[in-house]
């Protein structure tokens, strides 16, 4: 039976929503792999706006379920309506929406607050032994989900940027080095990351992390 993985997407462009390249990347390896997916987001407005020509901010206002609709082609479910049980993983793509408007890592750094619905999934995830997976910048935002547990300290990477890496310890998670084609597996927390596009210069090698992430998460499916 094909696994159920749901990728929780956070906007639809790398400075204030989802980064596509990756989005698409986990989609097409879950797609290629067998498993099937579900693509979700909150219903919230994004933090902020950024006009990706110009690169700086715009004064428009953008809802994170609508823009990562872009992404999903429209098949996508408001992140309150998806539970651990319907699934067999999950799935964090990076983007700076994953610390913006998932968590408010870029704003608070270390003291970095969930949004509610997805501090439930992760919680509820984990506590069902159910892998979840984390690309680029996105472990960030599983650091912070089990900040307040001292019963959970993961095994995360972010590729080799410093100040994440001493952002992510400050938040009681350990921090392993790793190359933008590889992954670091946390096997007791059944937790995957890579680093993509915080170490990537072209789409090739972030496919290459994402794949083997993707990978490795389905392996964990059903390994309980």
């Amino acid at each position: 039976m094909a696994k159920r993985v749901a990728v929780v997407l956070s906007g639809c462009g790398v400075y204030d929503g989802t980064e596509i390249q990756e989005a698409v990347f986990t989609l097409l390896a879950l797609d290629q792999a067998g498993a099937q997916y579900q693509c979700c987001a909150p219903d919230m407005e994004q933090r902020h706006v950024v006009n990706h020509l110009a690169g700086k901010p715009s004064d428009e206002k953008r809802n994170v379920l609508t823009e990562s609709a872009r992404i999903a082609r429209g098949d996508i479910k408001n992140l309150r309506e998806i539970r651990a049980a319907d699934y067999d993983a999950l799935v964090f793509p990076g983007g700076f929406g994953a610390a913006k408007n998932l968590c408010s890592y870029a704003v608070d750094g270390s003291a970095a607050s969930v949004q509610t619905e997805v501090g439930r999934v992760i919680h509820e995830f984990a506590a069902q032994r159910k892998p979840i997976g984390a690309i680029c910048i996105a472990p960030a935002l599983v650091a912070a989900a089990f900040s307040s547990d001292k019963n959970v300290h993961p095994t995360l990477t972010i590729g080799t940027d410093e100040g994440t890496a001493a952002d992510i310890e400050a938040m009681g998670a350990a921090h392993a080095p790793c190359g933008v084609k590889d992954f670091v597996v946390d096997k007791k927390n059944r937790i995957v990351s890579t680093p993509a596009y915080m170490l990537g210069t072209g789409p090739a090698e972030v496919f290459v992390g994402i794949e083997k992430t993707v990978k490795a998460l389905l392996e964990m499916c059903g390994d309980r």
